[in-house]
């Protein structure tokens, strides 16, 4: 299988051409549930694996983003649960940051195991406030709790009914519809339930989000969306689309800055395009397939995975 084996010339990688399509797929499809691309644990799996320690990984894990996500976005817009005005928030505030995110990688955080700390602790927040909403730390709205009834309860109607493992947990028809925007306020409904979130506090969330975000060369998704999930108390089924889509948008800005930016302080941060392509391919597969699979899956369940697997990333490059 040598011939299989691929130096990549601007990050100098070398390794089996199947290996990063074939993480990312894995990677993906349990990520992108959740409204998450997977860049976040492609970063720690470059550093670690591939000794990829370079300011650049941080653009390639952009090209990653700009190949993988469209097919996970395509399936949330097919089954009409993107919820469009937090899309444009999300856009609309993590863009400005993402220009901001590069500067302080290059200037600041150029030396790998300074990065692996700032990693850790970004890792070690987003972890924290997961893990604090699945032990019931958090308060969570009546709505909340009604659409999770709704699923078990439907769950089970199906299983009895088909005598199958596994269950249709969210219907054909529950789709996310815009009840009132304005400058303050958007509200939406969702299987019933309507739901609603502060316009200024995102939008000032995603702009701090969208400058650690453009450092770490995931666009911001892994924060935004666990912030709307355990701060902002949105049913993960509504916002993953439009973390997923906001994503997408920020690392297009972040993967052609870092591209033609010039390099500061003897640092240039040029993605290696090839191997974040060769990452995308297997994330097209995961984005897709795990987007389709995601109204099967209990909220709790996306919720615990992330957690589990965030808080392990952050204990590692805090301490190692």
């Amino acid at each position: 299988m040598d011939f299989l084996n691929f130096l990549f010339p601007v990050s100098g990688v070398y390794t089996n051409i199947l290996i990063p399509p074939l993480v990312a797929l894995i990677i993906s499809f349990f990520t992108s549930m959740g409204g998450i691309s997977g860049a976040f644990l492609l970063l720690p799996f470059q550093l670690s694996f591939l000794n990829y320690t370079a300011p650049s990984v941080s653009g390639t894990n952009h090209v990653f983003n700009i190949v993988a996500i469209p097919s996970g976005v395509y399936r949330y817009i097919k089954e009409r649960r993107m919820a469009w005005p937090l899309t444009w928030v999300i856009i609309l505030g993590t863009l400005p940051g993402v220009f901001l995110g590069y500067y302080l990688r290059v200037y600041y955080l150029p030396d790998p195991k300074a990065f692996k700390v700032f990693v850790g602790f970004v890792l070690l927040y987003i972890g924290i406030r997961l893990l604090m909403d699945i032990l019931g730390l958090t308060k969570q709205p009546d709505s909340l709790k009604t659409l999770e009834k709704k699923f078990k309860e439907k769950s089970e109607a199906m299983k009895k009914q088909h005598q199958a493992q596994i269950a249709s947990g969210i219907p054909i028809d529950a789709v996310i519809k815009t009840i009132n925007i304005s400058y303050k306020k958007v509200v939406y409904e969702f299987w019933g339930e309507r739901f609603e979130f502060n316009v200024l506090s995102v939008s000032l969330v995603t702009f701090l989000v969208g400058i650690v975000g453009g450092a770490y060369g995931i666009g911001g998704g892994s924060i935004i969306a666990p912030f709307l999930v355990s701060v902002c108390k949105l049913p993960v089924y509504t916002i993953a689309g439009a973390a997923l889509m906001g994503t997408f948008i920020t690392s297009v800005a972040g993967a052609v800055f870092f591209t033609f930016a010039p390099s500061v302080g003897g640092y240039s941060a040029m993605p290696d395009w090839l191997l974040g392509i060769l990452f995308g391919i297997g994330g097209v597969g995961g984005m897709y397939l795990g987007a389709g699979a995601q109204k099967f899956v209990p909220q709790r369940y996306i919720k615990s995975f992330l957690a589990i697997i965030i808080m392990g990333l952050s204990v590692k490059y805090i301490l190692f």
